[in-house]
């Protein structure tokens, strides 16, 4: 890695959704460069993971506030937990709908509400808030975690503006076609790999320009640019990590 390694050094970074995939990426990627990582999920399969609930806004308030007390004051927020409920409009069901929203972008209002009211009190931080680049381009069957995903891009931005003024910058990391379990779920058969890589005209969707699916670590270490001081006069952006799938539509 180039010499700037530990350039999170001493700094507290709060990221939800980390027990596994982009999440767990995403915190090995801070740890790695110094900073001192808080790892959150529903799911705790290891001591290093504490549970939290982001739909439970009490909850959310509960831990930032612990966090603070017993470890510091945090710096570095990502927010990485998403949950993907495939399936046409028609037969969305009431909860797939609501639960999608509550993770997706209610989950991401809890964690900046609390952090970002910290962030902006110290006159510095960062937010980075994992989207998707379904956001921003049509994909059928993800109708609910198309829109929770650009409800929370805009959300991002718009906490971006309202705190720029206060030296807290926040941005998005919006991956595409990434090995994950939540890929993998599309995956019905053994050619299901070529057809994201080439294309699926029967679901209106292109290829991966790059020819590769990516991996977790590519979005990890696009957070890891965001956060640090590199990209000290970004604020309110969002970068693609999916290969060209959209064309940047």
């Amino acid at each position: 890695m180039a010499e700037d390694i530990r350039e999170l050094d001493g700094r507290i970074a709060l990221v939800t959704g980390a027990a596994r995939g982009i999440g767990a990426a995403v915190a090995r990627a801070l740890a790695d460069r110094g900073a001192r990582v808080v790892a959150t999920d529903i799911r705790t399969p290891h001591d290093d993971v504490t549970y939290l609930d982001v739909t439970d806004g009490a909850a959310v308030e509960a831990m930032v506030d612990r966090v603070e007390r017993e470890t510091g004051p945090i710096s570095i927020l990502v927010n990485v937990a998403g949950i993907l409920r495939p399936a046409p409009v028609v037969e969305l069901t009431d909860e797939d709908w609501a639960e999608t929203f509550a993770v997706n972008t209610t989950g991401v209002f809890h964690t900046c509400r609390a952090v970002g009211r910290r962030m902006a009190a110290r006159g510095s931080g960062s937010v980075v808030t994992v989207g998707s680049n379904a956001a921003g381009v049509p994909r059928t069957r993800m109708a609910a975690y198309a829109a929770s995903k650009a409800a929370a891009a805009m959300f991002t931005k718009v906490l971006g503006l309202e705190l720029g003024r206060d030296g807290v910058r926040c941005n998005l990391v919006s991956p595409g076609s990434t090995y994950t379990e939540m890929q993998r779920q599309f995956w019905t058969d053994e050619q299901s790999e070529r057809r994201v890589l080439d294309g699926d005209p029967d679901n209106y969707r292109v290829g991966i320009p790059l020819g590769r699916i990516g991996a977790a670590e590519d979005v990890a270490e696009a957070v890891a640019f965001l956060v640090s001081d590199r990209a000290r006069q970004i604020t309110m952006h969002d970068l693609y990590v999916d290969g060209g799938a959209t064309l940047r539509a």
